[in-house]
């Protein structure tokens, strides 16, 4: 067991027999999602002593980005479903008669029906090892500040505190190697065929080691390679890769288990400007939004010069859009136009708007990305002006992916929660909740080590609570897949694209499917490979609800013949499905016998965006602190006034010296200095 300990960003290990004891009267986090995250960085940052502890042995939870192996590791231990030792078989021995206990479950009951298949080449993978990493930044080491590329000439993420770039070879370092067997031709892959030292490809992954890129996100060529360029026909036809080199290069995937992008003007976005978060994370900006009709995909146009340049359309069908855009952009101010229609849903709205069915399905599926046959007319207006406010923000979509994955945003919460005093503790697992008889409020917890934390408020995530805590609780699920494919769903000049395409549904009674495809340029994936990330509501099991969707996109046939119409899609090499648990929007009333000073976090939901985890963060830290400030921006070591009398002369005169500055000062100018903030008026 270990533990973090950074106030001035020192670090100190310590034996948990005397954790109890330092951490008394502490605000405590548990699991590390986005929500708890964000709640430990605007405790610390307030001023509050935060204890952050996680049975699991990597950060983010169901927010985590894994390598290969990693990911790999992760289906193995979901597939076989086992719980977690505990050491404390005599905690309830610890329950004062004064005192009541609220038991806490080791068994994560969030993921299931998870399957796994490989279609690439099947050769022989015995042996191979996963290649020494070449890993981004440590999690509570100096980011690197060199090299930030902004996103876009108008508005740069740099000038705004986020950087968008394509981030920079670290140093290599070595790591466990893995030995994978072969799996069977279109069988589920035996998850033996890797295995990852503990915390091994979590959300600590490392990057990759692909050229930097441009601010397009183009990979920047050596003019020895722009000789030695291959020819058109060679160009277009995709790198066969094997099964063992997937292996091999393990280490260059950050698979996250939740696929979301960040709108350009959203809450998270504004909270990482805010509170100056943004320094430790970069960004590349998405390039393209997509549409799939008539069984093709197509290139959807999003502002004003894509719609003008675009071939798709007709001159008619580009006024018309434009004038639609134009009146959703202010539709408040012009409520006879739509108050006829509250009523209806979007799409017969859409219907009365004069509009074309071509225009109708990019508006109602590629713009405001909204249900067909539930979404209100006022949904769907709310939802298109969010996409066109965030257009041109940072390039010519309203979306942005942090590169190496999404399990990368709640790291950076907790780093800056570690650099204001906050304490992390992963393998450290909590048996239950001692709660007072006299008062009602929780007063500490139990820890498998059998020892007493107290603290004054607790934020748990719903995963952690006992079937007879939930009893009352209607959950929802998310239907999740993700692939490794040779190429681009829809091929361009640029290799490099960040894609979005809503599938609208194939059967009566299902839901839309969003797909995110993305380059290796975001440091997700190995050259020439592409990660694709599919998601939507659950109906059924995950394989059964995306299947469908991946077989009209995809090709999965495993045998050398196939259509020429096979041979023209993209080649799935390894793919994953499971379910997650949605657990957005339950009330805490649903949870029986939680005091009022226990708040429960949900995990991931199934929209794009992240609103759902900060306003939930923000909503819980105000009921627990209405007078601080949700994530201040944090000081600037160069402002710190020292207070003359209290200091000698000698040490005033050696005070501007780097060496003698405070640790905590180093930290945040040296990491600081990636972008500047700039708030907005």
């Amino acid at each position: 067991m270990w533990w973090w300990w950074a106030p001035g960003s020192s670090k100190y290990s310590c034996n948990g027999d005397d954790l109890g004891q330092r951490l008394l009267e502490t605000t405590r986090c548990r699991l590390q999602g986005l929500p708890e995250s964000i709640i430990a960085a605007a405790c610390a940052r307030s001023g509050q002593r935060v204890l952050h502890v996680d049975s699991r042995n990597y950060y983010g939870g169901n927010w985590a980005s894994f390598s290969f192996s990693g990911l790999l590791s992760w289906i193995k231990e979901n597939q076989q479903k086992t719980d977690l030792s505990d050491e404390c078989e005599d905690w309830r021995k610890l329950i004062l008669e004064t005192e009541e206990a609220i038991p806490l479950t080791s068994k994560d009951k969030t993921i299931q029906h998870v399957e796994d298949f490989c279609f690439g080449d099947q050769d022989s993978a015995e042996g191979v090892e996963e290649a020494g990493a070449l890993p981004k930044l440590p999690m509570f080491s100096t980011p690197a500040a060199e090299g930030v590329s902004p996103g876009s000439e108008k508005e740069s993420p740099a000038a705004e505190g986020i950087s968008a770039g394509s981030g920079k070879e670290s140093p290599a370092a070595e790591s466990p190697g893995a030995e994978p067997q072969t799996p069977e031709p279109g069988q589920a892959v035996g998850t033996e065929a890797a295995r990852a030292a503990p915390g091994d490809g979590a959300g600590t992954a490392p990057g990759s080691a692909a050229a930097p890129s441009t601010a397009s996100g183009e990979s920047a060529l050596e003019p020895a390679k722009m000789e030695a360029a291959p020819s058109e026909s060679a160009a277009q036809e995709p790198k066969k890769i094997t099964y063992s080199q997937i292996v091999r290069e393990g280490r260059r995937f950050n698979i996250d288990l939740v696929s979301k992008l960040l709108y350009s003007r959203g809450l998270l976005i504004d909270l990482l400007i805010k509170s100056n978060v943004s320094r430790y994370a970069e960004f590349k900006n998405a390039t393209r939004v997509l549409a799939f009709r008539e069984g093709k995909v197509e290139q959807v146009p999003c502002s004003r010069a894509d719609v003008f340049n675009s071939r798709q359309l007709t001159m008619v069908e580009k006024r018309m859009l434009m004038k639609f855009l134009t009146f959703c952009l202010d539709y408040e101010q012009h409520p006879e136009e739509y108050q006829d229609y509250e009523n209806r849903t979007f799409a017969q709205f859409l219907q009365t708007r004069k509009l074309t069915p071509s225009l109708q399905h990019f508006i109602l599926h590629s713009i405001a990305m909204v249900s067909e046959t539930e979404s209100s007319t006022l949904d769907g207006l709310q939802a298109t002006k969010k996409f066109l406010q965030c257009l041109g923000r940072y390039g010519n979509t309203p979306f942005l992916f942090p590169l190496y994955g999404q399990g990368e945003i709640p790291q950076c919460f907790c780093r800056l929660c570690a650099v204001f005093g906050g304490i992390y503790c992963l393998r450290h697992a909590v048996c239950c909740l001692v709660l007072d008889r006299a008062s009602g409020r929780c007063k500490a917890i139990v820890d498998h080590f059998g020892q007493r934390i107290s603290a004054n408020y607790f934020i748990v995530e719903d995963s952690y609570l006992s079937e007879s805590t939930c009893t009352n609780v209607c959950y929802r699920q998310i239907s999740r897949a993700v692939l490794i494919t040779d190429q681009s769903v829809l091929n361009t000049d640029s290799e490099q694209q960040v894609s979005i395409l809503t599938v609208p549904p194939l059967e009566l009674g299902k839901a839309a499917v969003c797909v995110i495809e993305l380059c290796s340029s975001t440091m997700t994936c190995m050259k020439d490979t592409y990660l694709v990330h599919l998601t939507c509501p659950s109906t059924k099991t995950a394989r059964e609800d995306l299947e469908p969707v991946v077989q009209k996109l995809f090709n999965l046939n495993t045998e050398k013949e196939t259509e020429n119409e096979e041979l023209e899609k993209p080649r799935v090499l390894w793919a994953v499905y499971f379910n997650m648990r949605d657990s957005s929007g339950v009330e805490k009333s649903s949870y029986a016998g939680l005091p009022s000073n226990v708040f429960v976090c949900s995990g991931p939901d199934s929209a794009l965006g992240n609103d759902c985890a900060v306003k939930e963060a923000e909503t819980i830290f105000r009921e627990m602190f209405p007078t601080e400030e949700f994530c201040p921006p944090p000081p600037n070591p160069e402002d710190t006034i020292y207070d003359e009398d209290e200091i000698e002369p000698e040490e005033a005169g050696l005070s501007n010296s780097p060496e003698t500055k405070p640790e905590s000062s180093a930290e945040e100018s040296s990491s600081g200095g990636g972008a500047a903030v700039k708030k907005e008026e």
